[in-house]
């Protein structure tokens, strides 16, 4: 996602997708920590029910991968930086579910450690790019799997598809948020934020595929049982 300062943020209104303090206004930042609750909640109380021993450890090892991961930036365009978001990758390996609980973990301790985003907004931020993405980015990979029929070249389509498009939708939350609270107008900073973010998105989903596709040569297992189908 992009980093990049709040002084020229205000300045080139191509705004970051860690939305920092100051730029909501409390009725939306509000609104993300209702929905940011309410998705955590679920996922809590459904990740009880479906997380099987083995996969404790995974989500261990995967919310350290992202958050190592996501502080390597690199450049994008107009002094801007991007870095992976990872809720796809963690979607296809983890489930939904679990995948928002590691983002949202993620996310938290990277405002709460690193000022990655302001506290009054983390609400948004979590909801944004990880429960969004981690939805999002889990519906698509599902989809165009089930249409891959076994066919690998047809998943790495489906996951570099959906981890670009899960950039894409946090990014364009992000312009609707800060639109709505009067911090940029729409009809400059979503084509601000979508251009940029397009460029980001490339980097994860070839991130992700490489992922999968070292998962794939050396722990299949962990993969979802739609992807362990014999390749044609």
């Amino acid at each position: 996602m992009a980093l990049i300062d709040p002084s020229t943020l205000q300045s080139i209104q191509a705004p970051a997708m860690h939305i920092p303090d100051g730029f909501l206004s409390a009725p939306v930042a509000g609104a993300g920590f209702v929905l940011t609750a309410a998705a955590v909640t679920v996922a809590v109380r459904r990740t009880n029910h479906t997380l099987g021993e083995r996969s404790v450890p995974l989500m261990g090892v995967m919310a350290a991968f992202i958050f190592a991961a996501q502080m390597l930036n690199f450049p994008v365009a107009g002094g801007t930086s991007g870095h992976l978001l990872g809720a796809t990758l963690a979607a296809i390996l983890l489930g939904p579910w679990a995948a928002i609980i590691v983002m949202a973990s993620v996310i938290g301790v990277q405002a709460l450690m690193f000022q990655d985003g302001g506290l009054a907004a983390l609400g948004a931020n979590v909801f944004n790019m990880g429960v969004a993405a981690a939805l999002l980015g889990y519906a698509v990979y599902t989809a165009t799997s089930r249409l891959a029929n076994g066919r690998l070249w047809l998943r790495q389509v489906g996951a570099f598809a959906a981890a670009w498009l899960t950039v894409q939708a946090a990014a364009a939350l992000t312009s609707f948020e800060l639109a709505l609270s009067g911090t940029s107008p729409l009809n400059v900073v979503l084509p601000s934020m979508m251009g940029v973010h397009a460029l980001i998105g490339i980097g994860e989903g070839l991130v992700t595929v490489a992922a999968l596709a070292f998962v794939t040569a050396t722990r299949r297992d962990l993969l979802p049982a739609e992807a362990t189908v014999s390749e044609g």
